[in-house]
């Protein structure tokens, strides 16, 4: 990695991605091989129409030319303004993530309606002579249902508290038959949960292809302003060059430079003896604050002192921890997140860009530049948006997941096949625990 980096990140080695191979993750007891398989099948399937869904929802957003004109017309407005291009990213950054979030935990809430009603359904085949000798108990005092009833659950519930009502059911089948009812009106109140649940994930959806659209026009004009930002770099190395050909002399040129070096460690010493006159409770505020300013090029507040203010790059679940075995004798280095397919991965804290591109085996790798001596280390992604250099602002977007995981599994110690992004904070050299510095949320999440 040396060869890729300058000799100044040595130290920012990826020990963590590679302590994380070696042994596989223990075997539990295997249930039925044929119930797996057809559920993964089913998990699979879901998956593909989920995804097929939104890019439809993604397509029919770019035909539109209504929406399309109205962005383009929005993207103008802001682009002249940094600070106004700056906090556009990072609410339509925050919103996505926001969404992408609750998009996961919908399909969660999905997943376990569609488990019950799976237990429920099988649990009803076994008393399918019970349902038969209802629905024949019915017919013989001339109530016959129709053929309907042997596919919706609606109305074998309603054929089964008929018979009740109707005393049709002998009296050695009654308490079974009342079991059977409360399990009929618990996969129709699953079915209708399942239902409702599609329908959130669908507006979820159009949320995020929403935003996406929005982002990757923001994402545009971000690179645009880049580029204007480096010919205004060129053109006042030019005017420097110039003013310096004009000086009487180069004492001169000199001490011009002498005296206005002087003015501004003047000013930073002033500001310095003003921000050590505050009181401790100004200074937190005044720390919170900082991260809300767009327009900000430097970091306005020291990394060790933004603990407890870090939120998450990405939307995800927690699948390896600091501190936690790697499953080869040693310790994991950072932290594994699970993430959805093509989420958004944003920077943790304001930072330098030192190193952004494909390494060996774990897809793309960022690695952030904190100030004091703190790295961060962002790898598994698929794409990255930002240049070497660039200065980006906490929450804004610097990279994107991909559809599975771009690392190997033995590079991030697990093997589910979904997006996994890994996390490492580091100072002078070593890497230290990420937890203390995510919000307390975020960081119980982390710690699971």
């Amino acid at each position: 990695m040396s060869s890729l980096i300058r000799p100044g990140l040595r130290g920012l080695c990826l020990a963590a991605l590679l302590a994380t191979s070696g042994a596989a993750l223990a075997q539990t007891p295997q249930p039925d091989p044929e119930a797996l398989q057809r559920e993964a099948m089913q998990k699979l399937v879901e998956k593909q129409a989920r995804e097929s869904e939104l890019k439809a929802i993604e397509q029919r957003l770019a035909g539109n030319t209504e929406a399309r004109a109205a962005l383009e017309k929005e993207m103008a407005a802001i682009r002249a303004d940094r600070a106004a291009l700056n906090k556009a990213l990072l609410d339509t950054t925050a919103r996505t993530q926001a969404a992408e979030e609750r998009l996961g935990a919908l399909e969660t809430r999905l997943a376990l309606l569609q488990s019950s009603e799976t237990a429920i359904r099988r649990s009803l085949d076994g008393r399918r002579n019970l349902i038969a000798e209802v629905l024949a108990a019915l017919q013989r005092i001339g109530r016959r249902p129709p053929p309907a009833v042997l596919v919706r659950p609606e109305d074998i519930l309603e054929a089964v508290r008929a018979s009740m009502l109707l005393g049709a059911v002998v009296p050695d089948l009654r308490q079974e038959v009342e079991i059977l009812g409360t399990d009929l009106a618990e996969l129709v109140r699953l079915r209708n949960g399942i239902a409702t649940e599609k329908g959130r994930i669908g507006t979820e959806m159009e949320q995020i292809a929403g935003e996406r659209q929005r982002l990757a026009s923001l994402i545009e004009a971000r690179r645009e302003r880049e580029a204007n930002a480096a010919r205004d770099v060129e053109q006042q190395a030019a005017l420097g060059k110039e003013l310096a050909g004009q000086a009487r002399s180069m004492r001169d040129f000199v001490e011009k430079i002498e005296k206005e070096i002087s003015v501004a460690n003047k000013a930073a010493d002033a500001a310095r003896q003003a921000i050590e006159q505050e009181t401790r409770e100004q200074r937190e505020r005044m720390t919170a604050l900082a991260f809300k300013d767009p327009a900000r090029l430097a970091p306005k507040i020291a990394f060790a002192e933004a603990k407890g203010l870090l939120s998450l790059p990405a939307a995800g679940s927690r699948l390896r921890g600091f501190g936690d075995p790697d499953g080869a004798g040693g310790t994991i280095r950072g932290i594994s997140l699970e993430t959805r397919a093509n989420a958004l991965v944003s920077a943790p804290s304001d930072a330098w860009v030192v190193y952004a591109g494909p390494f060996r085996s774990f897809g793309q790798l960022l690695i952030l530049n904190a100030g004091g001596g703190y790295y961060i280390l962002l790898a598994g992604m698929q794409r990255i948006d930002v240049a070497l250099n660039q200065f980006v602002l906490a929450g804004e977007p610097v990279a994107t997941m991909g559809e599975t995981s771009e690392a190997a599994a033995t590079t991030v110690g697990v093997g589910t096949g979904q997006p996994v992004l890994y996390i490492e904070f580091r100072k002078d050299g070593v890497s230290i625990d990420p937890t203390p510095w995510w919000t307390k949320s975020q960081g119980e999440k982390v710690r699971g």
